[in-house]
Order: C-alpha cells, then structure tokens, then sequence
C-alpha cells in the first residue's frame, strides 16, 4: 500500500552488519543467523537484497572493522550503499538503488537498533515506503553505562512502538524471520 506509484517490489534491507558494528551485540550470532536465512530466502525468491554499509572516523572504509562480517556474503550483483549518517537515505544512492528495482516496501534487518536501524525505519516510513522490522533480526550493543536501556529492552521497545506506527497510505509493523513474507 506504499504511497510510491509503480513500486510494488519489496527489498531486504540489511543494515551495517559489519564487523566493528556487531561485535559484542546483544544476540549477535542469533540475530546474524537469522538475517543470513533471510538473505537466503530473498535470494531464492527473486527479492532484491541491499546491504548497507557505515563508515566515520571510528568505521574507516575498507578497514577490517567496516567490513560486513564474515558470516554473510555479499552477492555479485547485489547493491551495496556506503553511508556517513544513520538514516540510510541520507547523502546517499538508496532511493535510486530502490526506485530503479520498483521497490515500495522494504523488509529491514540490521545494527544499531537505536541508531541508524531506528534512523533508516522513520527515514523509509516518511518518504512513502511500507515498512516491515523484523522483530528477532536487529541488534545493538550495551549502551548501559551511558544511560541507556540494557539491549534486549532497546530491541523490545523499538518492537513495540514499530508495531503501532501509522500514516497515510503506507503500512508499518514487525514481523520475526520465520514470519516474514516477501510477497
């Protein structure tokens, strides 16, 4: 129901699962897992996979830090989109990469929860995208000592207000990886 004309398409959005973001994440080797057999099934049904990577002073480009981890591999082929800021569609290709392939709604996995995976959900949702989180399939470190949550409620929470997001003609909500349809 995107408000998009002519983009019936969904995407997978993998957001900066890279070494120096996932290292230490609350749930990584579950959350890492899940995403990889959704980027199996992505693959196997035809739906475009877009992986996203940060870089900044302390993600330095092509350092060993900025890589995507090892446990998932990027595609010939697939999109790659470099990026200074948290929400993906900043200064950066993303809505070509999406417009070119007829992408309306977008299926989002990925790292930090609270910060460029929240910032990239409202930047998608505003510019006219359904948006789908997947509930058990995004992660973030222990930001505790800083004051805030512990990670499983910063996961939780953002579960929680993304299920009841709304606005005019676009749909939004949480589904988990085993729920998630392409289609």
């Amino acid at each position: 129901m995107t408000t998009l004309e002519n983009r019936p398409a969904t995407a997978l959005l993998v957001i900066d699962v890279q070494v120096g973001v996932v290292t230490g994440a609350h749930d990584r080797d579950g959350v890492v897992a899940r995403i990889a057999a959704l980027v199996d099934r992505a693959r196997d049904e035809d739906v475009p996979v877009v992986w996203v990577q940060h870089s900044s002073d302390e993600l330095e480009l092509g350092s060993d830090a900025w890589r995507v981890v090892p446990d998932l591999d990027v595609a010939d082929g697939e999109p790659v989109v470099h990026k200074r800021y948290g929400d993906a569609f900043e200064a950066t290709d993303l809505e070509d990469v999406l417009a070119a392939r007829g992408v309306g709604r977008l299926v989002v996995t990925g790292a930090q929860t609270d910060a460029c995976v929240r910032s990239t959900l409202h930047g998608a949702f505003t510019r006219g995208y359904d948006v789908t989180l997947v509930s058990d399939a995004h992660t973030t470190e222990d930001l505790t000592p800083w004051g805030a949550p512990p990670p499983a409620a910063v996961v939780a929470h953002t579960n929680l207000y993304w299920g009841f997001q709304s606005a005019p003609g676009r749909t939004a909500g949480t589904a988990t990886a085993a729920e998630v349809t392409f289609g």
